[in-house]
């Protein structure tokens, strides 16, 4: 396990599945966490700050609570596609950036940013003009507005995950220059409270077909060790790198040995 001790990291989504396995890792490597989420979370964490990732107002205001710098901000709360289209983009994009953005320069310099995305975000090239499109605008309110007026195909949840994705890409020498780093990590299907929503959204059939394939969906504390690892010192020359964590299944797409999900 990485050592971290005296480190410091905000963590969203710590009440529940990969952000609980994710405060406890941190907690247990010597770190202290400073928790947002709407919910208040078990995990041993030395703040809690309310919030709500759809509403800026809502993010400044926790920001405004968090004391002094920190080591790394980690992304991890999100919401299923079974929530409509403009809160899935603005919690799983918006207000994921809006919060990073506004900590970057509180971040200690060898630091880092970690966003969890998702294995589902996978068509990100074939759209990398719409999400440049996205990526340029410079609000939360002007990301939504854009939304608004190009309205995606298909499942929202996916589109998110490929902003997501390509979004670490984009920032990687931006904050690479304030001596930072920025890595996503990308997970297949987790077993968390939210997965009968991806079972809903996604089709059951298909993730059921991707646990008989690899024996199992992963654990939150599988995703919750590579975003460790990604915010630790081990990886200091890994930045802006989709981190694909999905026990297979990605590469079994990729070289042709099962289709590509639907």
């Amino acid at each position: 396990m990485s050592n971290l001790q005296g480190k410091r990291f905000v963590v969203t989504g710590s009440a529940s599945g990969i952000g609980d396995a994710l405060a406890r890792q941190l907690s247990d490597a010597g770190a202290s966490v400073v928790s947002l989420d709407r919910n208040s979370p078990t995990a041993p964490v030395t703040q809690h700050i309310s919030v709500d990732l759809a509403d800026p107002a809502s993010i400044d205001n926790a920001i405004e609570q968090i004391e002094g710098n920190v080591d790394g901000v980690l992304n991890v709360a999100g919401v299923p596609g079974t929530l409509p289209a403009d809160i899935v983009l603005a919690v799983n994009f918006l207000g994921l950036r809006h919060l990073t953005e506004s900590l970057l320069d509180r971040i200690t310099a060898g630091g880092a940013v970690v966003i969890v995305s998702s294995t589902a975000g996978f068509n990100w090239p074939q759209r990398v003009e719409t999400l440049k499109e996205l990526i340029a605008t410079d609000t939360f309110a002007a990301g939504a507005e854009w939304f608004a007026q190009n309205p995606q195909e298909g499942n929202a949840y996916n589109f998110s995950k490929e902003a997501t994705t390509f979004y670490t890409m984009t920032m990687a020498v931006a904050v690479l220059e304030k001596g930072l780093r920025i890595n996503a990590v990308l997970p297949g299907p987790v077993e968390t409270p939210i997965l009968v929503d991806f079972e809903e959204s996604m089709g059951k059939d298909n993730l059921d077909g991707v646990k008989a394939l690899l024996g199992r969906h992963a654990s939150p504390d599988d995703i919750a060790s590579a975003i460790v690892f990604l915010a630790s010192e081990e990886s200091a020359w890994i930045n802006g790198h989709p981190l694909v964590v999905d026990g297979g299944i990605t590469a079994a797409v990729m070289s042709g040995l099962v289709p590509v999900p639907q």
